[in-house]
């Protein structure tokens, strides 16, 4: 069973690198599964939170671009926009783990043995503010309120990269991207 983030079934493709099927989300989705696939998606400043329970089999994936809803230069918590089902709603962080969590719920994972790997949070332009940092800052002090450890994670730094994530395993690998903006290669790890 599988759940998408925007009310709809995901376009599913076969990944022949990896030789599994696979679904591909993009700022402002998430899914969560118990399926034997693979969950992929491109980052730049955004964040992706990898969500799983191993005892179960379940685990999913966010994307989302902005810390919380903005309103009148403050932000507020997006929880009455994320109530009604918003196809926008999980573009924001706040929202984006609140329904991912549920979803892995529904599909019987505790949030007592969720673990959580984090990527993204890229400056990937030299100019304005770090919204990367404003994103990884905000997931690592949600997971961190929600008692979910994080047992991985590749943020920040000058890279877009590439993740993908096996849910039913854990398993998440990460490749670093060319920025465009300055032509060279990020260091690797």
């Amino acid at each position: 069973m599988a759940k998408r983030g925007k009310e709809q079934e995901p376009a599913r493709y076969f990944d022949q690198e990896f030789a599994t099927e696979a679904v591909k989300i993009v700022a402002g989705e998430f899914f969560a599964t118990s399926e034997e696939l693979a969950i992929t998606t491109l980052l730049g400043s955004c964040v992706a939170v990898c969500l799983y329970d191993l005892e179960r089999g379940v685990g999913g994936m966010n994307h989302f671009m902005l810390p919380e809803l903005q309103k009148g230069g403050n932000a507020t918590p997006c929880a009455g926009l994320c109530n009604t089902q918003s196809r926008s709603c999980a573009r924001y962080g706040s929202c984006a783990m609140r329904r991912l969590m549920a979803q892995l719920e529904l599909l019987g994972a505790n949030r007592r043995r969720l673990a959580a790997k984090l990527f993204g949070a890229g400056r990937v332009m030299a100019t304005g503010a770090d919204i990367g940092g404003s994103n990884a800052a905000f997931a690592i002090e949600y997971l961190k309120q929600q008692g979910i450890p994080i047992v991985a994670s590749d943020l920040g730094e000058c890279c877009p990269r590439k993740v993908i994530f096996f849910p039913k395993t854990g398993r998440a690998l990460v490749k670093r991207m060319r920025n465009p903006q300055e032509q060279t290669r990020c260091p690797s790890r």
